[in-house]
């Protein structure tokens, strides 16, 4: 046998080498710092644009605060919801990196006119320097401008605030190098809404809004280069085709067969669809065997050679068992939207306190009261870092186990509940204060004589929550959905705050009309009775919660 010598092999092309390594180097670590900052700076981009919105209306487009509010909850809205889109599109046929792409460069040319509209007088109508009603509106022209805009931004949003985190969890392989991205991608969440709320914000009230929305600009024009630095070492999951052209199947097939008799005998299920091209072959379960009909076979379902013949009559298991795994999942899904309800609910009231409390920090500086919500931001950052790299591994190493994903998902709703009764007890603290004190000759916002760094701890605690139950639901929705709608599970996330957005709105409006407990002056209300009820739903939806977790079930893998 002929053997080369070391100096000779050393000497020929590598390339096959090589290029096995290029393919090992998919993937993996060496693109968290890639998807990580781009996520952070076009976080700051989008929440930059969106988070002075009200101030920006009324100050430089002369509309009223309640129609301003009204623009600002759309807003609000729109970009909740559209992680949905942009989730079921990255699963269906485009892609993760393709969907974050796209998204980001549709959020650019939407901040392009935002910021002209802050540079150019002719884009926003005559400044307005009277009280009164006199002040002329925006003409159609400028709405037009202003709504494409934000319109864009929204996109934007859709399209890389849940992807990016499937599509930083798709680039490992280990669940639980899975589960620390996550965290840490939602550490880098709020550090963008922190810095958009406070250092974007403070430059548009103090500097300019121009350099304010070119700050927003200049990030999202990084946020692109850094993603596509880091191209070269992303795995890229190829989508699979729309996932819910296959659960309709199953649904209807189900149907079609509701008369057939279900079988024990994997012999007269239908495994794949391309019989012996599939690798991997599903067995169905026993949990919602009524769905298992979609895939026996019955006459006329299949063609002399095995394929498949009709489409609406005859699924794969693999199809069913995914239908299963969203069926399991969906109630505690519903559980976890008012889990983040009352939250919303705490962050508006938050502001009404603190409009009527001592915002004072010595003797020149004072808290903007809309900025007090940062403090849950800055919690829920730390916590997750502390409970990720210090109480997880602690656990494992004196204790042998970790939280699960479920023991998680509890700590946060009973987070959130000591959250409520907290402020519940500030404000019952404030109220005693201001009722022992003469206000009558002060007005709009009679100030309390108390510090509302009393606010701080309540909403240190809901921050302790979010960093228990916010990565652990975005976890277990990414583990338990099929492979074909990762994508769409994480943007699930985006759907409960969204859902929990409105809600919240209805629940002060109702409570507004419905109780004394809030009038335009909080310090003749009960806000501390809207607090007590939010811990009594609270604590009923949590009851509610143990429920489904008991119900629920990991779907177990049968695929070989």
């Amino acid at each position: 046998m002929t053997t080369l010598s070391p100096e000779l092999s050393s000497k020929l092309p590598r390339s096959s080498d090589s290029s096995m390594r290029s393919k090992r180097r998919k993937g993996g670590w060496v693109t968290f710092p890639f998807i990580i900052g781009s996520s952070t700076l076009l976080g700051l981009a989008t929440y930059g644009a969106a988070a002075n919105l009200i101030v920006y209306l009324v100050q430089k487009f002369n509309v009223s605060r309640i129609a301003a509010v009204q623009i600002f909850n759309i807003v609000n809205g729109c970009g909740a919801i559209s992680p949905l889109v942009g989730g079921i599109i990255s699963d269906s046929f485009a892609g993760c990196f393709f969907v974050i792409m796209a998204a980001s460069i549709i959020s650019f040319l939407g901040l392009v006119p935002m910021t002209l509209t802050a540079i150019l007088q002719s884009l926003r109508p005559p400044p307005c320097t009277s009280l009164s009603n006199s002040c002329k509106p925006p003409s159609a022209f400028q709405y037009a401008i202003l709504y494409v805009s934000l319109a864009l931004v929204c996109v934007g949003i859709g399209g890389s605030r849940f992807t990016m985190a499937t599509f930083g969890a798709n680039q490992f392989d280990d669940p639980k190098r899975q589960e620390t991205f996550i965290n840490w991608f939602f550490v880098a969440f709020n550090v963008a809404m922190i810095l958009a709320s406070t250092v974007v914000v403070f430059v548009q009230d103090t500097v300019g809004w121009a350099w304010g929305y070119g700050i927003c600009l200049a990030a999202n024009v990084i946020s692109i280069v850094i993603l596509l630095i880091g191209k070269w070492y992303y795995k890229e999951v190829k989508p699979q085709g729309s996932p819910f052209t296959g659960i309709a199947r199953v649904v209807i097939a189900a149907i079609r067969k509701r008369k057939v008799a279900l079988s024990t005998d994997v012999t007269d299920y239908f495994y794949q669809d391309d019989q012996m091209n599939t690798k991997q072959m599903c067995q169905v379960t026993s949990k919602f065997s009524c769905l298992n009909r979609a895939a026996i076979i019955t006459e006329g379902d299949t063609h002399s050679d095995g394929s498949l013949a009709k489409h609406w009559r005859l699924c794969t298991t693999q199809q069913v068992e995914d239908l299963k795994s969203i069926i399991n999942i969906l109630p505690l899904w519903s559980s976890n939207i008012f889990l983040n309800t009352p939250i919303g609910v705490q962050s508006s009231l938050t502001i009404l306190q603190a409009l009527t409390m001592d915002r004072h920090l010595g003797a020149h500086f004072k808290i903007p009261a809309s900025s007090f919500p940062v403090f849950a931001l800055v919690a829920g950052s730390f916590f997750i870092a502390f409970l990720n790299h210090v109480v997880y591994p602690l656990c494992r190493k004196l204790l042998g186990w970790s939280p699960t994903l479920l023991l998680r998902i509890g700590a946060g709703h009973v987070l959130n509940i000591t959250s409520m009764v907290a402020s519940a007890l500030v404000e019952a603290r404030r109220l005693h204060v201001a009722h022992g004190h003469d206000l009558t000759n002060q007005k709009d916002y009679a100030i309390v004589p108390m510090s509302a760094l009393w606010l701080v701890a309540p909403l240190v605690i809901v921050g302790a929550g979010e960093a228990c139950h916010l990565p652990g639901q975005v976890s277990l929705y990414y583990e338990d959905f099929p492979t074909s709608l990762k994508g769409t599970a994480t943007a699930l996330m985006s759907v409960i705050v969204a859902v929990a957005f409105y809600l919240s709105a209805a629940i002060v409006n109702a409570v507004k009309k419905s109780t004394v407990w809030l009038p335009n002056d909080i310090n003749y209300g009960r806000v501390d009775n809207v607090f007590w009820m939010l811990a009594v739903v609270g604590t009923l939806n949590f009851c509610y919660f143990i429920l489904c977790a008991k119900w629920y079930r990991k779907q177990p893998s049968k695929c070989t």
